[in-house]
Formats: structure tokens, sequence, C-alpha cells
């Protein structure tokens, strides 16, 4: 097993609309800054705010299947599709952008907060596929309290979202001091982003906005044992997969 850990300075940056929205980018394209540039098919990952409201105007894609989960406020979405909608804190947005989409979005506070993340399927399959578009609210997802951790599946296989990517998700709240433990199986890792809080992380110091990726070489446990109220994004993927990754 190797855990690495890296800091908001080894992370990348970006902005939009002039500065109303700003990026925080555990996973970012080259040149941004990020020391992770994949985990497997997970090849982009922003952490966004917006203070007040920010928008990004019509662009394209193709191939990839892109989710947008909101922390707080609120994030608008239109597309050539026709799409209109608007998510609030706890929705996600899923675009399985297939043969090609292209689409505009609102970042709306105050205080706005989410993750747009980008997987890479299959990608000569999906340019076969047409787009798509799913939304779902916050109580559409199963979430499990048990010991002190709530625990929310935003993928996988009791999530409502239709996915592509072999990618599992998790928000996961765990209380003070409290120690939260999770498998990962040989060929498997995990991503770790933390919102909130401080402790240790199998026996490494953790802090707010932290990075954490976890190859499992081998069947492993990650222990996170939380000194405060700490709040985790998590992310399993394989640590490779059977087709020819195309994005660099």
């Amino acid at each position: 097993m190797r855990i690495q850990r890296f800091r908001v300075n080894q992370q990348g940056v970006g902005e939009f609309d002039g500065g109303k929205i700003t990026e925080q980018k555990p996973i970012g394209f080259p040149g941004e800054g990020s020391e992770v540039k994949r985990v497997g098919p997970l090849f982009y990952w922003s952490w966004a705010k917006a203070e007040h409201e920010g928008y990004i105007p019509l662009h394209p894609h193709q191939g990839f299947e892109i989710i947008t989960y909101v922390i707080s406020g609120k994030a608008e979405h239109g597309d050539s599709l026709g799409t209109r909608s608007v998510v609030g804190a706890g929705g996600l947005q899923v675009m399985q952008t297939g043969s090609g989409v292209s689409h505009e979005e609102g970042f709306v506070g105050p205080d706005m907060q989410g993750f747009q993340i980008w997987f890479e399927p299959h990608l000569r399959e999906a340019l076969r596929r047409k787009p798509t578009y799913q939304q779902f609210e916050h109580e559409e997802f199963q979430t499990i309290v048990k010991d002190g951790v709530k625990v929310k599946e935003i993928l996988g296989d009791d999530s409502p979202v239709l996915f592509e990517t072999d990618a599992l998700m998790w928000d996961v709240l765990i209380e003070d001091e409290i120690t939260f433990q999770q498998s990962l199986t040989k060929g498997r890792s995990l991503s770790v982003l933390v919102l909130d809080g401080t402790g240790e992380l199998n026996e490494q110091v953790y802090e707010a906005k932290d990075f954490f990726v976890i190859d499992g070489a081998e069947s492993v446990k990650m222990i996170v044992q939380a000194k405060e109220k700490t709040r985790l994004l998590i992310i399993e993927v394989p640590t490779s997969v059977s087709y020819t990754l195309l994005r660099k």
C-alpha cells in the first residue's frame, strides 16, 4: 500500500468569470499546478467556490462523464439537449457527454461550494453513445448513520446514478474523536479530499484541504482517526483499466 498526502500548495488553482469562481484542484489539467494528474480513470477534480455568483458560458465536451456535486448554494445547468435545471446543496448533476454536447454553468451563492469531477470511460465506445443529463436531489441518495459516522453513497450499487466508468463515491461525516474504517481491495485506488477537520489517516496527519491518494497493491484498510468533526469526499476507482486511457 502506498499513501501520498498532497497539501493545498501541491494542488492546482483556477478561476472563471473574472475570479467570481475560484478553484482548488486536487487533480488538475497540465500546467495548473496539481502534482496529481490522474488516478486510474479519474482525471480531474475541482473544488469550486463562488462568494456571490459566477457563470461559465456555453462550451463543448465529448466522451467523458462529468459530475457536479453541490455542498452549499446552487448549481445551474443549461445544455444543447434543451436542459435547464438547478440543483441545491447535496444534489448532483451528471453529464455523460457521449458523441458531444455543449453546456453552460452557473455557481450561485451566497458562499456556493461544489465539486466538478471528470472520469474517462472507454472513449471509443462512449463517443458512439448519445449524450445524456441526469440530476438528483440530496434525498434520493442512501445515507447510513452508524457509531458517529454518516456515509452518503453518491456513486455505487445503491446510488440512483447510471454511470459507465467503474467508480464509487461517498460523502463521509465523522463526529469528534471517532475512528472510521474503509476497506480497499487489491487493484483499486482511493482518492480522499478533506473538506473539514483534523486527525490522522493511517497514522498520517491530515487537516482541511488535504488530498490523499491510496493505491491498493494489496487488500488494505483506510483508517481515519478524527480529532474533531471531519468531512471527507472519497472516490474509489481501479488503479488501472482494461482499455487505453486517452486523456493525458
